[in-house]
Parts: C-alpha cells; structure tokens; sequence
C-alpha cells in the first residue's frame, strides 16, 4: 500500500461521503394503478427513490397513502374497498323502487277498495228509500225493497202521484225553500262583510271581538232553544218563519264570519293596495276585488248554510208555524197522525233529499276549494 491515493474512475457511480454512513439499497415497489408489474429499483418514480424529498414516506404525496400500500405486488387488492360497480348499484336500486312501488300499489288497491265497500254501505239506506218509494204498500209487506230489483218488476209511479196531491207535503217543501233561502243569504251577506272587517280593517278590539265570534262556535243550539223561546215570544216572532230564520242567521254567523276572515286574510296586501291607489274605497274594494277572489269560500259557506237549514228538524219544530211546517217537521206529523204511511213518507223523504243533492254537486268544486282555503294553516 502507497502512500497515493488512486484516481477515481470517471464511469464509476460516486460513492456515498465519507461521513455519512452506505444506504441501504431501496426495497419498496411502486404499486401500479391498474395491478400492473412492479417497478423496482432505477425503474421506480423520482418520488420513490427520494424517500422524503416529495412528500411523505416513500415519496408518496399525502393523499396517495390512503389509495396505495408500500410493498404490495402484482394484482394484489387495494387496503381501500372499492366502491361497488355502477350497474350493480343500478340493479339494486331498481329492485328497491320495484318493491316500494309494488307496496304502494297493493295498499293503494286495497285503500280504494275499503273506500268503494264504505261508500257503498253509506248509500244502501238511500238506495232502499229511492227502491220503496216506487213501490205500493202490498209490494212493501211481502219483503224486502231489494225483491223489487228482480223480474217482472212491480215498480210505480203511484206514490208520488198521491204524494203530489198532498197538499200538506207540498206546502211544506214550499215553506223550507221560504225558511232556507233567506238563512242561507243572510248568513252569506253578513258573513262576508264580518269577514272583510275582521281581516283587514283596524279598528279597537278587533281580535278579542274575533275571538267572541270564534267562541259562539262551540254553543249548542239545544242551549239556546228555550231563552229565545222565551224572547221570540215576547217579541211576537213565536211560531212565525220569520223567527225560525232569524234563528238560523244567528246560530250560522260565527261559522261564516270564521271562515271568511281566514280566507279573506289570505288575499295579497298588494291588490288591495294597489287598489287603494286607483281610488277605491272601501265598498267598491270589497265589492271589486274581494268577492270575486273570494268566491269559492262564500259558495262553500252558502252550501253549508242551505243543507244545515234544509235538513233541520229541531228548531222548526220548536219555532215554526205548526199549521205551516216545513218539510222535515211535516214527514213527522203523516207518522204521528197515519203510522207507517209508507207510501207517501218514502216519496216525501226521498223527494226532501234530491234538493240538498242537487245543491251539493252543482257546487261541489267550489266547496270543496272553499273549505281547503278557509282552513287555518
């Protein structure tokens, strides 16, 4: 051994400084994307050969060690599970809308089914009533109305023959249009004016005095029955149609100064003001803009008013002019005085019901608008 130090060779890899201890030669293998062949040594990224100089351990980037794992080899899976192929979760959630719907049918058919069986249950009373009064009193004894469906059929117009030549039932349908009518606008008229004032007129004590109203709700009317008994006789309105209709009126504003408020409420500020602008007044804004929005709400309270008033039994005959009845009250007197007068109370009953119907779905739209709108939210 000399004392020269040889000369490095020029092709020779230059060695690690002579403080600084060899490394040991890099072991990791890049784990391909797609499970491709590893890559080792020279072939490796920068990324790996640098150890730190990129990033984190092994020259991967900090988001790159949740997707890869340092040493793993050919084809072998990821530590991450991958998510599940587009047409499997395709699949799955079709087989999933597929049962819901499925549900959905089946309970919808059979929810339409139990309402067709109600409604038919609840329209068998006036099915047997229409049936009867088209049959005489011996067809009636023998059996049942429904015997009347089948051949030869035994059916007549009789009844309503003799029923038209009753002077009392048909003075008495004469005598409730004369009680219904004018309780039913009334009760619209007034109801709709309360209604507007308490929506958008200020005035002192506006929501207590709304709050009066809405209590007057939940008063019985058999409550009332005997002091104004007492206050229609001593005013001379005993026993007249006047009384009865002024009965109905009182008894029929809170439910329509209830539901006009909150309907009426409901209208745009703008239009109203809008109007105001124009130069409307109160009376010609009511009459212009709020009556004609508030259409189907008033039709729904009229239609409410004129059955509650056709139907009613008590107050007439507690109030009206017993030779004068209405209907209601007069279809009791031909039980009490004949019995089982079957051949004129089925065509009376049945002829006391078309009115009412007819009335129902003339306007069954806007009742049916009306008393959505009029709900409180």
């Amino acid at each position: 051994m000399s004392g020269t130090e040889p000369t490095p060779d020029p092709a020779a890899p230059p060695g690690p400084p002579a403080h600084e201890p060899p490394r040991p030669p890099a072991r990791a293998s890049a784990v391909p994307a797609q499970g491709g062949p590893a890559q080792d040594g020279p072939a490796q990224s920068g990324r790996a050969q640098g150890g730190r100089a990129q990033g984190g351990p092994l020259g991967k980037s900090p988001g790159e060690g949740s997707e890869r794992v340092a040493g793993a080899g050919p084809g072998r899976a990821s530590a991450t599970a991958r998510p599940a192929p587009v047409a499997v979760r395709r699949r799955a959630g079709a087989g999933g809308v597929a049962a819901r719907g499925l549900v959905a049918r089946l309970s919808g058919g059979a929810l339409r089914l139990f309402l067709v069986a109600a409604a038919l249950f609840w329209l068998l009373p006036t099915l047997g009533l229409l049936v009867s009064s088209f049959l005489s009193p011996t067809d009636l004894s023998k059996g049942g109305w429904w015997e009347a469906l089948t051949a030869p059929s035994r059916l007549t117009v009789d009844n309503y023959e003799r029923l038209l030549a009753n002077d009392t039932i048909t003075g008495s349908l004469l005598n409730t249009v004369a009680i219904a009518v004018p309780a039913t606008l009334l009760v619209v008229v007034l109801g709709s004016f309360a209604g507007y004032a308490f929506a958008w007129l200020e005035f002192p004590g506006r929501d207590w005095l709304f709050l009066v109203v809405v209590g007057l709700l939940v008063v019985p009317v058999q409550v009332a029955l005997i002091p104004v008994s007492e206050l229609f006789g001593s005013i001379g309105l005993f026993e007249t149609t006047a009384g009865v209709v002024l009965f109905h009126t009182a008894f029929g504003l809170p439910f329509a100064v209830f539901l006009l408020r909150n309907f009426f409420a409901e209208i745009p500020r703008e239009l109203l003001e809008a109007a105001r602008l124009d130069g409307a007044g109160e009376l010609r804004l009511f009459a212009r803009v709020v009556l004609p929005l508030g259409g189907p709400a008033i039709a729904s309270l009229g239609i409410f008013q004129f059955l509650w008033v056709w139907n009613d039994m008590l107050v007439a005959l507690v109030f009206a002019d017993s030779a004068h009845p209405p209907v209601t009250v007069a279809l009791q007197q031909q039980v009490r005085q004949f019995g089982n007068n079957i051949d004129v109370l089925a065509p009376g009953a049945f002829l006391s019901m078309v009115v009412p119907l007819v009335v129902f779905f003339a306007f069954q739209r806007q009742f049916v608008t009306g008393v959505m709108a009029g709900a409180v939210k």
